[in-house]
C-alpha cells in the first residue's frame, strides 16, 4: 500500500482503480461492497477516485489522517445531504438524526443529547440486564435440547425490547420479531438501491416490486410509531425518557412543539439506531468467543470474579476491563457501521489529493481497522490491542466504530453500556458454541451482518 500524501503537496486527484468506462464499478459494489472497496485500496492506495457509472465519480479515503480531516477538521464541508443514497432513506427516517444536517440537525442533536447522558444511561442499566435474564429460561431449554438457535435473532429481539423500554417506555416484546424482520428487509433493500444507478427512478414507480414492498414496510412501522406517540400524548404526562423529551421540546422562536411527522422521524430513527449496533456487536462478540476458547476463558474468569453469581450492574462496568477490550476488538474486525459516506459540497484537498465539489466521499472503518501499517497482524483477534498502553499510542482516528467528530454516534455510551452488561450476564451463565464446519461470512447491508444469520448453540456453564 502506498503511503499517505503530504497535505502540503496538492495533487490533481487520487489514483483511480480500473473500471468500465460506461458501467463503472456499480455492479461490483452491488455484488460485493466490501470486497470492491478493498480492491480500490489494493489498486490505488489509501485514497482512490472511482468511477461509479459513466461520468459519475466518487472518492474513497481510509487513512486515519483522512478520517480526521473529513469527520472533524473540515466537517462542515462534508455533509449528509444531498447524497443520493440518503434521499432513499427519507421515506424511512425522514429528517431524523441519521439523515438530517445543518442547523436543523444540530438542534435535534442538542434536544436528544440529555437522554444519553451518563445519569440517564445508569438508570437504564437494570432494564438492560433484566431483558437478558427474562430469556434465560428459554436459552436453558435450548441448551438442554442441544438446539442450535439463530443467535442474531435472539439478540435482535432482546435489543429491540431494551430500546423500547429505555428510550420510549413501551413494551415491544410482542412486536419485536415483526419489527426486526421489517428493519431487516429495509436494511437489505436500502443497500441494493444505494448502489444502483437507476434506484432514484424506480423508487418513484409505485408498482415496482421493491417500491411496493418498501412502501408496505414503512406503512406498518408508521402505524406502530404513531400509536406510541398518540398513547403517550393521551397519558397527559410526557415522562422522563427520550419520548418525553421530544414531546416537551419547544422551538426557541415560536414556542411550538414538534408536529407528528417530526416526532415520527425521530422515534423511528432512534429506535432503529438504538438496537441495530448492539444486536450486531453482541452477535459478533459471542461468535469470536466461540472461535477463541482461551479468550472466552479470560472473559468468564473476569465476569465470575466481578459478579460472583449476580446480574451485572452499572457500577460493575469499570471492573470488566478485559470484557470491554474484547468488545472493542470485536468492533475493530466487525464494525457494524462498516462504511460511512459524506457529500463534499466544495472542492477540497484531503491528504494532498484534490476532490471536486458535489461529490460522494466514502470512508470505510472496516478497511481502516485492518490497515497493516496501523495494526500489527491486523487479521488476528487480539483484545490486548485495547489495553491502556496500546490505546494511548494509536492515532485517534484509526478506530472509528461509532464515527468521530461532531457527528459521532449519539448513542455510543448507550450501546457500549448495553453490550457490556448483556455480554457479562450471558457469559456468566452460558457458553455459545459454533456448529461444526460453520464459518461466518460477511453480509454488508447498511450494517455488517453475518450472511444467512448466526447459528450458535447455548451451553450451560
Amino acid at each position: 500500500m502506498t503511503s499517505v500524501a503530504d497535505p502540503k503537496e496538492q495533487r490533481s486527484s487520487p489514483p483511480s482503480p480500473k473500471a468500465n468506462p460506461l458501467f463503472g464499478t456499480f455492479s461490483r459494489l452491488r455484488r460485493d461492497p466490501l470486497g470492491c472497496l478493498q480492491e480500490f485500496v489494493d489498486e490505488a492506495g489509501p485514497a482512490a477516485k472511482y468511477r461509479f457509472v459513466a461520468g459519475f465519480w466518487g472518492y474513497l479515503f481510509v487513512h486515519p489522517d483522512h478520517n480526521q480531516y473529513i469527520l472533524q477538521d473540515n466537517y462542515k464541508n462534508f455533509t449528509k445531504l444531498p447524497h443520493p443514497a440518503f434521499l432513499l432513506l427519507y421515506p424511512l427516517a425522514g429528517k431524523g438524526l441519521i439523515s438530517n444536517d445543518g442547523e436543523s440537525w444540530l438542534q435535534q442533536r442538542r434536544l436528544a443529547q440529555p437522554a444519553f447522558h451518563r445519569g440517564q444511561i445508569q438508570e437504564m442499566a437494570q432494564t438492560m440486564t433484566a431483558a437478558a435474564e427474562r430469556r434465560f429460561p428459554r436459552w436453558d431449554q435450548a441448551a438442554h435440547a442441544r438446539k442450535i438457535v439463530a443467535f442474531d435473532r435472539e439478540m435482535m429481539e432482546m435489543t429491540l425490547e431494551i430500546a423500547g423500554r429505555t428510550l420510549f417506555s413501551v413494551d415491544l416484546t410482542g412486536e419485536a420479531r415483526e419489527v426486526g424482520d421489517t428493519f431487516g428487509r429495509l436494511n437489505k433493500l436500502f443497500l441494493k438501491l444505494a448502489v444502483s444507478p437507476i434506484s432514484l427512478y424506480t423508487m418513484r414507480v409505485p408498482f415496482w416490486p421493491s417500491t411496493r414492498r418498501f412502501t408496505q414496510d414503512i406503512s406498518e412501522l408508521d402505524q406502530m410509531i404513531y400509536s406510541m406517540i398518540s398513547q403517550r400524548r393521551a397519558s397527559g404526562t410526557p415522562g422522563n425518557d427520550l419520548m418525553g423529551m421530544l414531546l416537551s421540546a419547544r422551538d426557541e422562536d415560536t414556542g411550538e412543539g414538534m408536529d407528528e411527522k417530526q416526532l415520527r422521524d425521530e422515534v423511528i430513527t432512534l429506535l432503529l439506531a438504538g438496537h441495530e449496533t448492539t444486536t450486531l456487536l453482541l452477535t459478533w462478540f459471542f461468535y469470536c468467543l466461540g472461535r477463541f476458547p482461551e479468550i472466552e476463558a479470560q472473559v468468564q474468569d473476569e465476569v465470575d470474579r466481578t459478579l460472583n453469581g449476580r446480574l451485572p450492574t452499572f457500577e460493575d462496568i469499570p471492573k470488566l476491563v478485559y470484557t470491554r477490550q474484547v468488545i472493542d476488538e470485536t468492533m475493530r474486525l466487525y464494525p457494524p457501521a462498516y462504511a460511512l459516506s459524506r457529500w463534499g459540497n466544495e472542492a477540497d484537498i484531503i491528504g494532498g489529493y484534490a476532490t471536486s465539489a458535489n461529490a460522494v466521499i466514502a470512508l470505510c472503518p472496516f478497511i481502516t481497522h485492518r490497515l497493516p501499517e496501523i495494526w500489527s497482524n491486523p487479521l488476528e483477534f487480539d483484545p490486548e490491542r485495547f489495553n491502556a498502553a496500546n490505546k494511548s499510542n494509536r492515532h485517534r482516528f484509526a478506530y472509528i466504530p461509532f464515527g468521530a467528530g461532531p457527528r459521532q454516534c449519539i448513542g455510543e455510551g448507550f450501546a457500549l453500556t448495553e453490550s457490556t452488561l448483556v455480554a457479562a450476564a450471558i457469559a456468566q451463565r452460558f457458553r455459545l458454541r459454533i456448529p461444526d464446519g460453520y464459518v461466518a461470512q460477511l453480509d454488508p447491508q447498511i450494517t455488517l451482518h453475518p450472511k444467512g444469520g448466526m447459528p450458535l448453540q447455548f451451553e450451560i456453564r
